[in-house]
């Protein structure tokens, strides 16, 4: 049969671009449905973001219980985290632990960079070369590269002109010494709120750059107890199924029709109070259903954040600084707390606002100059985040059908359908990409899978060659993406000015970039389609 001819004619039945979550995540799945897989990856060791952002405090904002894959019993109960919020270090030691237990290791291909994939229309495989000169074809591409992964570059004048060591935050040197040193870091976002604390400790002095003050929210870091890990092992079965139907992907617990405008001014203080010592996300997702979609509550709760915050800070014209203003909260990111407002409390410790204040003029051979002075620095770090969703499709080139590059398809509107299909790209499957949820990310991922392999074996079982996704549904999923979108706070216009709509992007306009309908929605909205045969998508059969 033509399937079997195309099947012998690949090199794999799947290739994936990236060993983190993902990647891992997808060699246990296919090679459970019987396919061959080949997963690629740059770096020099698999883990993904883990391997990537190294940074001095760089930890999971997700509790570790359900920051974790979930496809085996036994690697759930075998597994044991040692607190609450985990460094880069053991995310990825428990990253090798998956991949040794399993046997993922012949399936990995790392330090290999990937500088094409183009779709063969004739063969109606995949051809993907690497940096080295090889070539490789599937029958199913797939992005295993990360929603967050592709740096954010700032352009400020004469940049190369500073002499000392200048890079991204997701690219921290291995074994640079910071201690005594002069560091100076541009952007406040999650990054510089978990790095911040860490690197003051031992630096001779630290000086941010703050374009944009957040919202930030209590972690509240604690061991895992002996007493607490039998309990979520205990109960590993609820907690899965807890991530599945919530909003947000967490095992959380939701307050179903408890609205804050519903609410008496008091009932809501003592609820704010009782959440806010929990910390984590709970404070949002376990407190009242209306944040994000009433302004007048959305207030209350941002200025509730925000008497906590000051509170905080000694200094009360840096604790104005730090204060969040223009925009609602949860419409930006909002980093989890580690300490970040009491280390504005120390003498070594500088908070430059470079949006109205004391915008950044250049670099210099010693450092940066401002509007109103010059700062001499050892180091500099970008901490100026990442191109959101589409960054790393973007990066490398990806043609679909009629030699169409990704990119170039992206460039008015990042498109897809359910973040997993794009239109003009045959059996091209994305995990986690535009207009999918911002959501935790194992339970987003491994739903993103079983949809994707329920699809692959479909076309395996009824011997169709092509999946070619519509572009009628990619018009109507991106039409109610934009439709949900519009009902939430996050659509207030010049004011939320976030990396979550592309926003931190000088050459695209911003776009929806996010489903906001709840990832348990979106969960079911995969699960409906993959019941009702994919109807989002035309299959065919090679002649």
């Amino acid at each position: 049969m033509a399937t079997e001819q195309v099947k012998n004619q690949a090199d794999f039945d799947v290739i994936a671009i990236g060993a983190g979550f993902a990647g891992l995540g997808l060699i246990h799945y296919v090679r459970e449905a019987g396919l061959s897989i080949r997963v690629f990856d740059k770096a020099s060791d698999i883990g993904g973001t883990w391997t990537w952002n190294r940074y001095p405090g760089a930890a999971s904002d997700s509790e570790c219980y359900y920051y974790c894959l979930t496809f085996s019993k036994e690697l759930l109960q075998e597994w044991k985290w040692s607190v609450r919020y985990p460094g880069w270090e053991e995310n990825l030691r428990y990253m090798h632990f998956v991949a040794d237990r399993c046997n993922m290791w012949p399936h990995i291909s790392l330090n290999t960079k990937i500088v094409s994939a183009d779709y063969q229309e004739k063969s109606g495989l995949w051809l993907v070369r690497t940096e080295a000169g090889e070539s490789f074809t599937c029958r199913y591409f797939i992005s295993a590269m990360g929603m967050i992964s592709e740096p954010v570059i700032p352009e400020f004048k004469n940049m190369t002109a500073f002499k000392g060591p200048c890079f991204h935050s997701a690219r921290w040197p291995e074994g640079l010494d910071y201690s005594g040193k002069r560091i100076g870091i541009i952007g406040s976002g999650a990054t510089t709120v978990q790095m911040l604390p860490v690197v003051a400790q031992t630096a001779a002095q630290v000086t941010v750059f703050q374009r944009t003050a957040n919202f930030v929210m209590p972690a509240v870091q604690k061991p895992i107890t002996t007493e607490w890990d039998q309990e979520i092992k205990a109960n590993y079965d609820q907690i899965i199924q807890k991530c599945r139907n919530h909003s947000f992907g967490m095992a959380f617990d939701s307050p179903v029709g408890r609205n804050l405008s519903d609410t008496p001014p008091d009932e809501v203080q003592k609820i704010l109070e009782e959440h806010w010592p929990r910390g984590s996300f709970r404070f949002v997702f376990e407190t009242f259903d209306d944040l994000v979609v009433n302004a007048e509550s959305n207030r209350v709760v941002g200025d509730f954040i925000i008497r906590k915050m000051k509170e905080k800070v000694k200094d009360a014209e840096v604790a104005d600084l730090l204060t969040p203003k223009g925009y609602p909260f949860f419409a930006k990111r909002p980093p989890l707390d580690h300490g970040y407002f009491e280390t504005f409390n120390r003498d070594n410790v500088k908070l430059v606002d470079i949006n109205e204040r004391e915008p950044i003029v250049e670099f210099t051979e010693t450092g940066i100059r401002t509007t109103k002075q010059s700062y001499e620095f050892d180091i500099i770090v970008l901490a100026t985040g990442f191109q959101a969703y589409t960054g790393a499709q973007e990066a490398l080139p990806i043609r679909g059908r009629n030699g169409l590059l990704l990119k170039d398809k992206w460039k008015h509107e990042s498109s897809s359908i359910m973040g997993v299909f794009v239109s003009g790209f045959p059996n091209l499957f994305m995990i986690t990409g535009p207009q999918a949820p911002f959501a935790n990310l194992p339970t987003s991922i491994e739903q993103n899978i079983h949809y994707i392999v329920d699809c692959i074996k479909k076309m395996e079982h009824e011997s169709l060659d092509v999946c070619d996704p519509k572009p009628d549904a990619e018009a109507a999923w991106t039409a109610h993406t934009a439709e949900i979108h519009q009902m939430t706070l996050m659509a207030q216009g010049d004011k939320v000015n976030s990396w979550m709509m592309g926003a931190n992007l000088k050459d695209k306009k911003p776009r929806v970039l996010i489903y906001f309908g709840g990832a348990n929605n979106y969960y079911d909205k995969m699960r409906e389609s993959a019941r009702a045969g994919f109807p989002e998508v035309e299959f065919k059969r090679r002649a």
